[in-house]
């Protein structure tokens, strides 16, 4: 009920700002959850799971392999990840996790509708202790970003096609950081 709320009155800002003809509501960017995955096994697995706890107060998933490596001694149903994926309360986490990386990214790390970072040591975002019992490990950060409409495009039902300018460019996300979260493109 707020997010619609809060679309509302963006909307209504926007108006004011803009006619109505230059604002289109199904041009505005969204962001639609950010992805935190650790990858590691046996002992690592279980630090990571811990860790994921501390920092979102989630219960992560574990990733599975349903493919066999030998060369890797991968088999499959072996445990070698833990995810966890936010959708609410995301922009307040993704402010700590740019704030860790010093809310500098790299032209590189981002692709059509996302970007990822990496963060080496947990104890360098905001707010974060170190637990004796986690160590020092890192992790990954994944932004997806998504238009109005996307639905169409995922659903079982009545399921559509989505044009080609639905697709977020690396150009539109670079804006979107800078203006929203002041992040600076190196």
């Amino acid at each position: 009920m707020e997010e619609k709320k809060q679309n509302k009155e963006r909307i209504k800002d926007s108006q004011t700002l803009k006619s109505k003809k230059d604002f289109n509501v199904m041009r505005e960017i969204k962001i639609e959850k950010v992805v935190l995955n650790i990858g590691g096994a046996g002992e690592k697995l279980e630090k990571g799971v811990k860790l994921l706890k501390v920092l979102t107060g989630r219960n992560p998933a574990k990733m599975i392999t349903t493919k066999r490596i030998p060369t890797l001694n991968v088999r499959p149903k072996l445990e070698v990840g833990t995810v966890v994926t936010i959708r609410k309360d995301k922009e307040e986490l993704l402010k700590r996790m740019l704030d860790a990386i010093d809310n500098k990214l790299k032209k590189k790390q981002i692709s059509e509708n996302n970007f990822s970072f990496g963060i080496e040591e947990y104890i360098e975002i905001p707010g974060t202790e170190y637990q004796r019992d986690i160590g020092i490990i890192g992790l990954d950060v994944t932004v997806v970003f998504k238009r109005t409409g996307r639905r169409v495009k995922l659903k079982k039902i009545k399921r559509g096609r989505v044009p080609k300018r639905q697709v977020i460019s690396k150009q539109e996300i670079i804006k979107f950081m800078e203006e929203k979260f002041g992040t600076e493109f190196i």
